[in-house]
């Protein structure tokens, strides 16, 4: 038989739950007792390591000292886009967006933004989706306004920006249609990426979406490769794709030779095109696993560690960050629920703030990385 990474990990369970059981009470090990920070491993192969958090989290000390202890960066989950910041027409609400950026000066963190354009009417603002523009112009001025007062708030801080965030329809592989690309056709793109870049001249720009290996994505991905194509012929100010690496249409032992092989293909293309890999929003859905914790948690930690260590084989890859550091504070828990309704175990912590092995997957792929700093 030959011996996987699989097997590895189960081996790394039993081991665990066995050191487990030999301490008082069979507690498991507790915060700190673990590898090394993240976020050091990380600055070691020259890769940013971060996770997403919400201005209310900031509240709880115990999600706090996670995202200290292993973070470099941060990431706003809803606080820098626009159905929060300008949900009616008028003035801007960068509140909740500066409590986080707060945060993260006074911490020494550094921060991504997400997202100047959210090109999909399910998530603009109603006033946005029922205006009826009269012409290009006044789309663009609109536009055009909003993403400089944003890019431009806290420009030279905020390192990089996901402009424009999942814009293709993943059925038909073309633009989404919203009241914007009504008025402006498919260059409220450009049109996106160029106010962006002379509001926030230093940041790195992104597009970013969530087309993946799963087998049913391989139209959103063409869709996305048409995108950055026309960009770049376009000579747009565009660096990086964000992937968004979640994976909600297929359990992790879906991700075969097959699926690996396309998805190699994928992103060969993307960095042909001489951009950069951000792995912006990852997490794992066990919605399709069988329910035992210990045997999610192998099977979950086995394909982060898979997954991992081919992204990281490219030196394009820059940034690692989380979707959620704790698993019943992750948005999982109510996309896509389990039919037997019991808690999900998407990242890195579980629900009592323990390190899982899935972060030891994180951990052990980041020490096998590549070191991208030369």
């Amino acid at each position: 038989m030959t011996f996987t990474r699989r097997h590895a990990f189960a081996l790394m369970s039993a081991s665990a739950a066995a050191a487990a059981c030999a301490m008082p009470g069979g507690d498991v090990p507790r915060l700190g007792t673990q590898t090394a920070p993240l976020k050091a491993l990380a600055a070691a192969k020259g890769i940013r390591f971060g996770t997403a958090i919400a201005p209310q989290q900031l509240d709880d000390p115990k999600y706090v000292e996670i995202v200290l202890r292993d973070c470099a960066v941060i990431v706003a989950d809803n606080a820098h886009k626009m159905y929060v910041i300008q949900p009616e027409p008028g003035e801007l609400n960068f509140a909740p967006g500066d409590k986080l950026v707060a945060f993260a000066k006074a911490n020494g963190l550094g921060m991504r933004g997400h997202t100047l354009l959210w090109q999909h009417s399910q998530w603009l603002p109603k006033w946005v989706n029922e205006t009826q523009f009269a012409s290009r112009a006044e789309a663009e001025a609109l536009l055009g306004n909003y993403i400089t007062r944003v890019a431009s708030h806290d420009a030279g801080f905020i390192y990089s920006w996901d402009v424009v965030n999942e814009t293709i329809d993943p059925e038909t592989g073309g633009i989404r249609e919203t009241s914007l690309t009504r008025a402006m056709g498919p260059e409220v793109i450009d049109f996106a990426f160029r106010t962006a870049h002379a509001a926030a001249p230093s940041a790195t720009l992104a597009y970013n979406d969530y087309m993946s290996w799963e087998p049913s994505h391989e139209t959103h991905r063409a869709g996305v490769l048409r995108l950055l194509e026309r960009l770049r012929k376009n000579d747009v100010p565009i660096h990086a794709l964000g992937i968004q690496s979640h994976s909600n249409d297929a359990p992790p032992s879906a991700f075969n030779a097959t699926q690996q092989r396309l998805w190699r293909n994928f992103v060969d293309e993307v960095v042909g095109m001489g951009l950069d890999v951000y792995l912006t929003e990852f997490d794992v859905n066990d919605t399709q696993m069988a329910p035992g914790i210990a045997g999610r948690d192998r099977e979950m930690a086995a394909y982060t560690r898979d997954y991992l260590d081919m992204m990281f084989n490219y030196p394009q890859t820059k940034d690692l960050l989380i979707w959620g550091m704790v698993d019943n504070q992750n948005w999982l828990q109510g996309f896509k629920p389990r039919e037997d309704g019991i808690e999900k175990r998407p990242t890195l912590y579980d629900s009592q703030y323990r390190p899982k092995l899935m972060r030891d997957a994180v951990a052990s792929a980041l020490k096998s990385a590549p070191d991208r700093r030369a």
